[in-house]
């Protein structure tokens, strides 16, 4: 199952007492204060692994609590910090803070770390608390309280390319054509109702990860089909797909679907839709005279979007598609090591 929304709580652990001793010694009959400190609380922490690629398991436990810290000694012994809680999560989780929305970190590489609880702080034993005119003080601190949260986890799908289509458009036989990826296929509407990943190898060592989200239809936004809820999947994408079917019996004309999607993606985040992109047409085994393609294919000259013909099925196409795919890629990854440095 595909989980890709948590809320949890976690607690960090309290830091233990600090001790109130005093030195017991044979001919030492006014020993003076020994009490050693109490150990740290543990801290609840938070670790991207390539190896989760849902948040599953956190929707059957949604309690962290890290150990408490030891109570200090005698002789000046410390007590034994608590061991802390290490929670992985996929790597792309963005973790919230539930109460206010606050994004508190964003988990965006392998072994990334985040401590989402700070544990308690130790108290200090009656050995610091001597003085010149206090010998034999029996003050001592009691260890705080570790940090509690609520949290929000989310994840969203690390991809260099999204696919955007109404259902039924082909997004999902695309990436199974072109990568080691087997979505469920069939032939009706919202077949795809996880999000799927895919790798696309292209060129001698060049590749590139493509994310297929379930289909967009008009109204999305308010709340119709499958709604808006995973387009998140396609935020951190640097290039679109926007998949028009163009067989003889598709239930949209292609202009209009391409104009659907383009208000429903305006709709839930503007700034997606200044994305690069690219038109691709889907299909062409069934497309009858071409006459939908065709008018496609003028739109697009219309207002200078590249518009590449494919069918999945017979695979027409598809070398042509994934070589632009991985050249864009390429540009827009250069540019951005480009604009780092």
């Amino acid at each position: 199952m595909f989980v890709d929304e948590v809320r949890i709580n976690i607690t960090a652990g309290r830091g233990g007492d600090g001790s109130c001793s005093f030195r017991r010694e044979k001919f030492v009959p006014r020993g003076g204060p020994d009490g050693g400190d109490g150990g740290h609380g543990g801290h609840v922490v938070f670790e991207a692994s390539p190896r989760m690629t849902t948040l599953l398991d956190l929707r059957y436990q949604k309690h962290y609590e890290a150990e408490v810290g030891r109570q200090g000694g005698a002789a000046n012994c410390s007590g034994r910090t608590g061991e802390d809680v290490v929670v992985a999560l996929p790597v792309g989780t963005v973790i919230f803070d539930d109460e206010t929305g606050e994004v508190l970190a964003d988990l965006v590489t392998a072994g990334q770390r985040f401590v989402a609880a700070h544990g308690g702080r130790g108290g200090r034993g009656n050995n610091h608390f001597a003085t010149s005119t206090n010998r034999t003080p029996t003050e001592f601190e009691t260890g705080t309280e570790g940090e509690g949260r609520s949290l929000r986890l989310e994840l969203k799908l690390l991809a260099d390319v999204g696919l955007v289509g109404l259902p039924n458009a082909g997004k999902s036989t695309l990436i199974a054509a072109i990568s080691a990826a087997r979505p469920k296929i069939a032939d009706y509407p919202f077949t795809t109702l996880t999000p799927n990943l895919g790798i696309v190898r292209w060129g001698e060592k060049g590749s590139f990860a493509v994310a297929d989200i379930p289909g967009i239809i008009e109204g999305a936004h308010e709340g119709k089909g499958l709604g808006l809820r995973f387009l998140r999947h396609i935020e951190r994408t640097s290039f679109l797909l926007y998949m028009i079917d163009v067989s003889e019996w598709a239930p949209e004309e292609p202009v209009k679907s391409f104009e659907i999607m383009r208000r429903e993606l305006a709709a839930y985040d503007e700034p997606i839709t200044t994305r690069p992109f690219a038109v691709v047409a889907t299909k062409l085994d069934v497309a009858g005279d071409k006459a939908r393609l065709r008018d496609l294919q003028k739109y697009c000259k219309r207002h200078h979007y590249t518009c590449l013909p494919i069918s999945a099925a017979t695979r027409e196409g598809l070398t042509e598609l994934v070589t632009y795919v991985g050249q864009q890629v390429a540009q827009l990854r250069a540019t951005l090591c480009e604009t780092i440095s």
